[in-house]
């Protein structure tokens, strides 16, 4: 038997998103993806609840940096720039791993499996950041609103910053988008 290697969720990922990549999400297995790393299906499973979530693993690290941006946001704050400062800290996950999210991006665009997982996803740190801006007195409505509204801009830069030819960084973007829909909001 072969050395103990730690790196084990790595390999899984590597792995699975390159065989995503070769045949389809939906034609690649647990067993190969396991194999292709070098690992055992037991292994895979002590890592990830299925398939579906090496695709999503740290979306809860994604939502705690997020919901922390909110939290030390000054006093004096508005919903919105406590919006940005969640962005800012949504943009130093994405730059961290652009090239993952990229192949990501284009797996789950591919399954409508994977879309709707995204969608609920999304939903959850739409209401772990409407709770974060509740906690920071913003009344219910303004605090879902700016969620969603938050949610939804990161979403559209997190598209463009995908495709960019020129890699513009993602918290340009999102910035940028931000301050079109504060234009937008204000034109009537």
């Amino acid at each position: 038997m072969g050395r103990w290697r730690p790196d084990a969720r790595v390999r899984l990922m590597e792995a699975a998103l390159a065989l995503y990549g070769e045949r389809g999400y939906d034609e690649t297995t647990v067993a190969e993806i396991a194999e292709r790393a070098g690992l055992t299906k037991r292994t895979f499973f002590r890592y990830f609840a299925d398939k579906r979530e090496v695709l999503f693993w740290g979306s809860e690290l994604l939502e705690q940096q997020m919901v922390a941006a909110i939290e030390a946001a000054p006093a004096s704050a508005s919903a919105l720039s406590m919006i940005g400062a969640a962005l800012d800290a949504a943009a130093a996950r994405f730059e961290e791993a652009r090239e993952f999210v990229g192949l990501r991006q284009r797996i789950v665009a591919s399954s409508h499996e994977l879309q709707e997982r995204e969608l609920i996803k999304t939903s959850k740190l739409a209401a772990a950041v409407t709770a974060a801006l509740r906690a920071r007195g913003i009344d219910d409505d303004a605090a879902v609103l700016a969620a969603r509204m938050g949610t939804t801009v990161m979403h559209f830069a997190f598209e463009r910053w995908v495709d960019d030819p020129d890699r513009t960084p993602f918290q340009r973007i999102a910035r940028d988008a931000l301050a079109r829909l504060k234009e937008i909001a204000s034109a009537g």
